[in-house]
């Protein structure tokens, strides 16, 4: 399974590729009017009504984003989440109901890039997707290959490396550090504010993640997962340290900063 390069729907490029959408929602009606309504709104959209009929659609296509809703007869929307993560770092976003602050915080914990709380409007459905979508990295035409390949922005941090534009992260023997798009998205904005105090409603903003009161540990999940990926140590962490009741600061010496 694979992401295929997107450009944006609205660029006016002769080569634009529009944003392939699954939407898995059992409730027929809401299903359809999300898919409508969104692909009036320029993507490309297909639907399922459960987790299997998204299985077989999830294998046999790429697709660049996912909105899966949760509680779905037999196999969950957390479940089918979790199987997706597994194979690809397509987005997803977790439809659930009003009041169930714990799916949305697993939801989170197994790397979605946002959620939506039922019953929703459909201009926030589009506004989330849209928020999402810009988050998924961009092709390079094949005439400017070469161009691109000399203008790629790296930087390095202990035995790491991140590349910002192929959006990934290499450890010091080579070796890609599987991440999450929202787990990636957040170790970007630190190393672009490194060694400074960062609130969890500055890193919330520079994501584009809305968080309300129910939501507040969003922030925190996604440092978990990162540190877990990154710090020799997780419970002392060498470079994303807490400053307790303020924020949280990315520790990283000047030199490695290139």
């Amino acid at each position: 399974m694979f992401i295929p390069n997107l450009l944006s729907a609205e660029s006016g490029s002769e080569s634009i590729v529009k944003a392939r959408i699954i939407v898995v929602e059992d409730e027929p009606d809401l299903r359809e009017a999300v898919a409508e309504y969104l692909g009036a709104n320029g993507y490309d959209v297909a639907t399922a009504e459960n987790a299997a009929a998204a299985r077989n659609l999830l294998e046999a296509q790429p697709f660049h984003l996912a909105i899966l809703d949760i509680a779905m007869p037999g196999e969950d929307g957390l479940s089918l989440g979790r199987w997706l993560r597994s194979k690809t770092q397509i987005g997803i976003i977790y439809a659930t109901a009003a009041g169930t602050a714990l799916d949305r915080i697993v939801g989170l914990e197994l790397g979605a890039d946002d959620y939506i709380v039922k019953p929703y409007e459909l201009r926030e459905v589009l506004a989330r997707v849209r928020s999402v979508l810009r988050r998924v990295p961009q092709p390079v035409a094949p005439q400017a290959a070469k161009a691109e390949a000399g203008t790629r922005r790296f930087m390095n941090f202990g035995g790491f490396q991140a590349d910002f534009d192929g959006r990934l992260v290499t450890g010091a023997n080579g070796a890609v550090i599987e991440m999450a798009k929202s787990e990636f998205d957040v170790l970007e904005v630190f190393l672009t504010r490194a060694n400074r105090l960062l609130t969890r409603a500055a890193i919330s903003e520079a994501i584009g993640f809305v968080e309300d009161p129910e939501s507040s540990r969003a922030v925190d999940i996604r440092i978990m997962r990162l540190r877990k990926k990154i710090e020799a140590d997780p419970a002392n962490p060498k470079f994303l340290r807490t400053v307790r009741g303020e924020g949280y600061i990315f520790s990283l010496p000047t030199s490695d900063s290139n």
